[in-house]
């Protein structure tokens, strides 16, 4: 058996199931920050809307992007739970 199976003996993923819902998890933070960002149009060309200078769309959103990406590092990282049950 190869030691990729012996780890995860009941699939050939490389991660475990837990990985990939915090995977999701983090995806959508990531989406989130993007639909923050969202916003600030002038209606005309010729107008100038200050908008686009919030809080929101230059510091928050940026950071909740950021921090969607580390929880995905994190969540690619982390080892899943084992259990205590040796494999015959």
């Amino acid at each position: 058996m190869s030691k990729r199976n012996e780890k995860n003996p009941d699939t050939g993923f490389a991660l475990a199931k837990e990985n990939y819902i915090l995977l999701v998890i983090g995806f959508i933070i990531i989406i989130i920050g993007f639909a923050l960002m969202i916003g600030g149009k002038a209606n005309s060309p010729d107008e100038f809307n200050p908008e686009i200078f919030s809080f929101r769309r230059i510091t928050l959103a940026p950071m909740i992007v950021l921090f969607g990406f580390l929880f995905e590092i994190w969540a690619i990282m982390k080892k899943p739970k084992t259990e205590s049950k040796k494999i015959n």
